[in-house]
């Protein structure tokens, strides 16, 4: 079964509902964004949450030693780095680390291949300029399915909502999706039925497909 990742978690009582639909991992947003969390209300979220869901900082050009002293303030499991980032970076934060890539087109699944033995796993997000993620809008899948033939495990996200997860899980199949702005009321703040029907859509679709077992978060 797919995993899911809750993105962009401000508040405890959102974090809580994602874990009672059945959420895989939580993310918090570091760097500037309107769904940024301080260091001090993420800490305090994560040390209220079920140890068995995965904690994940999400971080943009951010120097390797803040991130670690983040992580370690916070209590993070893992982080998600989404912006430019070389491999060395990467390497650096080996092997908790989920690389992001936003997709343009061929090209950035070129990019990936050097990124490969390096990584967790990889999150590919739709492009917009000026904006590294949470933009609402999704990419060409068949782009998603072209960088599965790679190896690398994915989560797949951008524009992700109740109304098309089963497609994107149909024809995708990843091995984790990432939701935020789809079950939002406002940046940041979600909406407690959006997110209960994107769940339930999920499990819908694996019940609908006899799915057993689940993937280990990337």
């Amino acid at each position: 079964m797919v995993q899911v990742k809750i993105c962009g978690i401000t508040r405890l009582d959102d974090a809580e509902a994602a874990i009672e639909w059945g959420a895989n991992a939580l993310g918090f947003i570091f760097a500037k964004s309107p769904r940024q969390v301080t260091l001090q209300k993420a800490r305090d979220i994560t040390l209220k949450v079920s140890p068995y869901v995965k904690t994940i900082g999400v971080f943009v050009n951010e120097q390797p030693a803040e991130i670690l002293k983040t992580m370690d303030f916070c209590g993070l499991d893992l982080v998600q780095l989404h912006g430019d980032e070389p491999v060395s970076v990467c390497s650096e934060m080996a092997p908790r680390v989920i690389k992001a890539f936003r997709v343009r087109g061929e090209e950035t699944l070129n990019e990936m291949v050097d990124y490969k033995n390096h990584v967790r796993g990889i999150l590919l997000d739709a492009y917009q300029k000026g904006l590294n993620g949470g933009t609402g809008q999704h990419f060409d899948w068949q782009l998603a399915i072209k960088a599965k033939e790679m190896g690398i495990p994915m989560i797949l996200s951008g524009g992700l909502k109740p109304e098309n997860i089963q497609e994107a899980l149909e024809r995708v199949n990843p091995a984790a999706i990432d939701v935020s702005s789809g079950i939002e009321v406002s940046p940041g703040i979600k909406d407690h039925e959006r997110m209960r029907r994107f769940m339930e859509n999920v499990t819908d679709y694996h019940r609908s497909k006899k799915a057993i077992g689940r993937h280990t978060f990337i």
